[in-house]
């Protein structure tokens, strides 16, 4: 059934991404962003936070993007209607890391490439998963890096950096990842 939800995801992305490129909106590669944003959101199964990192039972799970955003609707598509938990889903936009509330995963995008230092200073100490798409990004501390690869996406993992903001992530993630420190 999970496989089923998680197929159905990937077709409606890939519905929003193709209307997207027929109407000219500029998005970059439709296809490489309807497959990361349902990354994204599953992810979220795949992962533990501490109890600390929500305020309140009901409190959402918050998926955030910070820089230029590469998704347009593609990525509030993989979520609508979906729960983490029984807790809703929310997406949030940042233009700078002192933006970053409490978001439980953080999407950096390639235009912050010249600020990780800065963002993952800003962030350091909270129990929020960093996901990015540049070349090196889980070597600088980051977490989980989205690597556009000829028509597919390779996941790279960095379980250190997991362990040091206490978030336990699924055997399950890692067997289908390349692990990198």
């Amino acid at each position: 059934m999970d496989l089923l939800k998680s197929i159905r995801r990937i077709v409606i992305c890939l519905l929003v991404a193709a209307v997207g490129a027929a109407s000219g909106a500029p998005s970059g590669p439709p296809n490489e962003y309807a497959l990361k944003s349902v990354f994204l959101y599953n992810f979220c199964r795949f992962i533990d936070w501490p109890e600390f990192a929500f305020s309140s039972p009901d409190e959402p799970l918050v998926i955030g993007v910070l820089g230029d955003d590469p998704f347009g609707s593609m990525l509030d598509e993989a979520v609508r209607g979906e729960r983490f938990r029984g807790r809703p889903i929310q997406i949030e936009h940042y233009r700078s890391p002192r933006e970053v509330g409490r978001s439980h995963l953080l999407f950096v995008t390639g235009s912050e490439t010249g600020r990780m230092n800065e963002i993952l200073a800003a962030i350091a100490g909270r129990s929020i998963v960093t996901v990015g798409e540049t070349e090196g990004f889980v070597q600088r501390g980051g977490m989980i890096a989205l690597a556009a690869d000829q028509n597919r996406v390779r996941l790279l993992i960095n379980p250190d950096a997991m362990r040091a903001a206490r978030l336990d992530v699924s055997s399950k993630l890692l067997r289908v990842a390349e692990i990198r420190r």
